[in-house]
């Protein structure tokens, strides 16, 4: 019986195990090696890590947590969790076996769904972007566009003018909101409303927008973030209330609406956020403190003491 499972091998779940690891708490880490920024050529804005690449960054995370005899990490796909009659957790491996813990943090993370345009995916991570806090001080100067005509997509567009000043607002012909139009030519943001086709690179850079009708737009970058999906169906398996966005609701300790379940990481925020911060540093901080509240669950457990932490209201699961 392990103390703690947790399911992906990202920043938040190593990040969970290292405390873990440190409170002497047996502790498991099934990763099957899906991580969200593995197309990236380095992580950005993480103190001390600034310009990592990724992998070299897991890659340290597990030689580190090499030094705790209590951290296993095992390379494995999760298929199934289900509660035990005993109120443990028995988490079933895609290849066969089964674990059990007396607690479970799900880390899984999120996947990107990306716009249905041609040439997208081969440069996504690389030159077709998501986050200007990831990204936007590296297109500095540099010919930058923004693929959408949404709320959000204009509020990008105009963010990105603090790196650059040649930003291109691929609308398409969907409708702006009411009066953006006009604050976007107030402030140089051109707009194009041809259809995107395609988008034209090589190597992971790119090269031009090509547009249904009209002159092609040389670019050097541009920003495409869509919706972001759970990767994982254990949330709603388990029964972890989830947020409008899909994503699992959980408190300021990373505890989800089912006793004994945790999450952190991209694939789970509070609900007084409208978005999951979605930062490498910010994943991390929320296993370190998701960890700490695990193994302050298990202390109160063990020696009978009342929950330290006030639980947050569940919301309603998602119908």
């Amino acid at each position: 019986m392990y103390d703690v499972i947790i399911v992906g091998g990202g920043p938040a779940g190593l990040a969970a195990a290292l405390t873990l690891g440190r409170s002497r708490r047996r502790t498991l880490v099934l990763d099957a090696g899906e991580g969200r920024n593995a197309p990236a050529a380095a992580v950005h804005n993480f103190l001390t890590r600034d310009g990592t690449p990724p992998a070299e960054l897991r890659r340290v995370a597990r030689a580190q947590l090499g030094a705790y005899p209590d951290v296993e990490l095992r390379h494995a796909a999760v298929a199934d969790a289900v509660r035990t009659p005993d109120g443990a957790y028995r988490v079933a491996e895609a290849g066969g076996g089964a674990v059990d813990g007396r607690r479970l943090l799900l880390a899984t993370g999120v996947v990107d769904e990306l716009p249905d345009v041609p040439g997208v995916a081969p440069l996504w991570g690389r030159s077709v972007l998501h986050c200007p806090y990831c990204h936007g001080f590296e297109v500095s100067g540099r010919r930058v566009a923004v693929l959408g005509a949404g709320p959000g997509h204009v509020r990008l567009a105009l963010h990105l003018l603090h790196f650059t000043a040649d930003v291109v607002l691929l609308a398409g012909a969907a409708p702006l909101p009411d009066g953006q139009r006009d604050l976007l030519d107030a402030h140089g943001v051109a707009v194009r409303r041809e259809p995107v086709a395609r988008l034209e690179g090589a190597g992971g850079r790119l090269e031009q927008v090509r547009f249904e009708g009209g002159e092609p737009l040389a670019r050097d970058a541009v920003f495409a973030g869509g919706a972001l999906r759970e990767r994982s169906g254990l949330p709603e398996k388990l029964g972890c209330p989830l947020l409008p966005d899909r994503l699992v609701e959980v408190d300021e300790f990373g505890r989800t609406g089912v006793a004994g379940v945790y999450a952190a990481g991209d694939m789970a925020h509070r609900a007084t956020v409208p978005v999951p911060v979605a930062a490498v540093v910010a994943a991390a901080a929320a296993g370190t403190v998701a960890g700490a509240a695990l193994d302050q669950d298990l202390l109160s457990e063990e020696y009978g003491l009342p929950d330290p932490f006030p639980k947050a209201p569940a919301a309603a699961p998602a119908g």
